[in-house]
């Protein structure tokens, strides 16, 4: 439960604050303990719009997160305890409340005694990834905590890079395909139906292209609204569906995996993730089958996800990973797989997935590059080739017309 208060502490300076307890006399103890006289103490109750908001938690964007990571690796580095760069990196976020509650609230818990782990747990201000905490997990207890945090710094920084870059290379290609399809759908529903009565008084059969071109738009005139509500309709319902009915999800992300190009894509970015992700594990000194699990979670496509959870299943029973991969009714990458098999061979599986991650976004990189230069002037050609088909049909009749 989220409190807010009112009060002044010991330097008699005005406080106007949330703290984070289980019942108020948690409150009220966590607030003698910091030294605030407190003038009013009341729960917090969520602002209008926050009541439509179903998530209970702020989840922290990655570049945020990574940047958090960054600045307390470097105070830590320099000697200052985890404590005092918690007080200090709340300065920065005076603007955002839900990041200084969050970082209030570990900061009350680690001087109740807590370690910094045991702090991110307990809190329920914000969600952090599982790998996330793992990481600090390990790390703390072998004294590396600066360096992993750095790592994770750079690792979520990375993944926002890569994220944005994606759908900054798509948004051009999408723009153009939602304003080719509103130009096609505009011509039909109202320019096409005003037209056609100039043929309603020719004495003579119109081409084929030219009753297409009719038919179409006194179709897409009549059952405008009916349409429209059948697309929104079947967006909701679809993603509605991907959300909660996991069998539909996993159907989908089969889906995905078995498309041309696109499929070969999603593989490897998941691929790349998961190795990432598992050499950083694997380097914070996480135990190797729970460094399979946490790097799983981490995954977007649900088929992948459960091919790495099996496969860890089987790594317990004595399995190499390799192998687990290999018997799997899921085919992927054999490359990756071999990858694997070399690491677990010569023992160096941590730079085998170090390299593979920095392979497969290299590639990936390449691919969509090589799918927007095609993709650009292949719209180009649609959005021209459809509105000149429509813009032709209808002049055929007046061309006949002429030559007669």
């Amino acid at each position: 439960m989220i409190f807010k208060y009112k009060g002044i502490n010991q330097s008699g300076k005005k406080l106007s604050d949330r703290v984070e307890a289980v019942s108020i006399e948690e409150a009220r103890s966590k607030l003698k303990a910091q030294g605030i006289i407190y003038r009013s103490l009341e729960e917090d109750t969520p602002a209008f719009y926050e009541k439509f908001d179903f998530s209970t938690k702020y989840k922290i964007p990655p570049k945020e997160l990574a940047s958090l990571s960054r600045e307390l690796s470097m105070y830590i580095r320099s000697g200052i305890s985890i404590v005092s760069a918690l007080k200090i990196v709340q300065t920065h976020y005076a603007k955002n409340k839900k990041m200084k509650l969050f970082l209030t609230t570990v900061s009350t818990h680690l001087d109740e005694g807590q370690n910094f782990y045991t702090a991110l747990e307990s809190q329920s201000v914000v969600t952090l990834p599982a790998f996330y905490k793992e990481s600090i997990k390990v790390s703390e207890s072998g004294g590396i905590l600066d360096e992993v945090l750095l790592e994770l710094s750079r690792f979520l920084k990375e993944q926002d890079r890569i994220h944005k870059e994606i759908k900054g290379a798509f948004a051009y290609p999408s723009f153009m395909i939602i304003v080719s399809l509103l130009m096609i759908a505009f011509m039909l529903t109202f320019v096409v139906p005003q037209i056609t009565g100039i043929f309603e008084s020719m004495d003579q059969e119109l081409p084929l292209a030219t009753q297409f071109v009719i038919a179409a738009g006194e179709f897409f005139s009549n059952n405008f609204q009916v349409l429209l509500g059948i697309i929104f309709g079947f967006v909701a319902i679809f993603i509605f569906l991907k959300k909660r009915v996991y069998s539909f999800a996993y159907m989908v992300d089969k889906f995905v995996l078995s498309l041309p190009l696109f499929g070969a894509i999603a593989l490897k970015s998941e691929l790349a993730r998961f190795a990432y992700i598992a050499s950083l594990l694997t380097r914070s000194g996480v135990p190797f089958v729970q460094t399979i699990n946490l790097s799983a979670n981490i995954l977007n496509n649900r088929v992948i996800k459960e091919l790495f959870v099996d496969a860890s299943k089987k790594v317990v029973e004595g399995k190499l990973l390799s192998k687990a991969l290999l018997e799997s009714k899921t085919q992927i990458d054999n490359a990756f797989i071999q990858s694997i098999a070399l690491g677990e061979e010569t023992s160096q599986v941590e730079s085998v997935l170090t390299n593979v991650s920095e392979l497969y976004f290299e590639e990936n990189r390449d691919k969509i590059s090589v799918l927007l230069t095609l993709l650009e002037p292949a719209l180009m050609l649609f959005v021209g080739g459809s509105i000149g088909f429509i813009v032709a049909a209808m002049l055929l009749p007046i061309f006949s017309m002429s030559v007669r």
